[in-house]
């Protein structure tokens, strides 16, 4: 069983930045591809992110492209979702996901494991 905690969030200005952290415990990240999704009060969750299990490849939302990224260190059981010139629409709780098939993916049913979210919110 894999377990995932999300750290990072909280509270910025529009035009700030936050990095998001993604700690996984039970199997080792290297194993598992991984991803970003978030949720915005009355609305569906969406994809952020992705990155592949050797981290060699991502795959980025229109709306967050050129202004997140997102890495691994797997030595450290780490995915980090960078967030940058951070809009007032980008305030959502944001997940972790993980799931140990190969390809990079974008759904949200294509992930197996899920975190308990956290709270980013942008004021403008």
């Amino acid at each position: 069983q894999v377990q995932l905690v999300e750290s990072g969030g909280g509270l910025v200005q529009a035009g700030g930045s936050l990095r998001l952290s993604c700690a996984a415990s039970g199997r080792a990240s290297s194993s598992l591809r991984m991803g970003w999704f978030r949720q915005a009060p009355g609305k569906e969750r969406e994809f952020v992110a992705a990155i592949s299990r050797s981290g060699g490849t991502t795959v980025f939302s229109d709306s967050v492209k050129d202004r997140f990224t997102i890495s691994r260190d797997n030595a450290k059981n780490t995915v980090y979702l960078q967030m940058n010139s951070l809009k007032p629409e980008d305030t959502a709780v944001y997940y972790c996901a993980a799931d140990p098939r190969w390809v990079v993916a974008t759904r949200a049913y294509e992930y197996n494991y899920w975190g308990q979210g956290t709270q980013v919110t942008v004021s403008s």
